[in-house]
């Protein structure tokens, strides 16, 4: 992706305010925290790339079905459509 979006020019101004100025006057100017701020210095490596928003998804259920039973049960409605 070779565009830059509106928030990764955001959070570069927001490092870039922060290097110059320090941690905690960038969070009280851009009116967010400082642990913010620092996950975004943790994640630069000096790409824009990295500052994209990461998706907040869940990866997987805790109870969600097995390929196996998922199998079971399209069968199961295959043969049995109205049950």
């Amino acid at each position: 992706m070779n565009s830059i979006t509106q928030d990764v020019k955001y959070r570069l101004s927001i490092l870039s305010y922060a290097r110059k100025y320090g941690v905690t006057i960038a969070a009280i100017k851009y009116r967010t925290n400082r642990q913010f701020i620092y996950r975004l210095q943790w994640r630069y490596d000096g790409t824009p790339a990295s500052l994209q928003p990461r998706s907040r998804r869940p990866h997987h259920h805790p109870n969600q079905h097995t390929s196996q039973e998922i199998t079971f049960i399209q069968n199961m409605r295959r043969r049995n459509p109205h049950a």
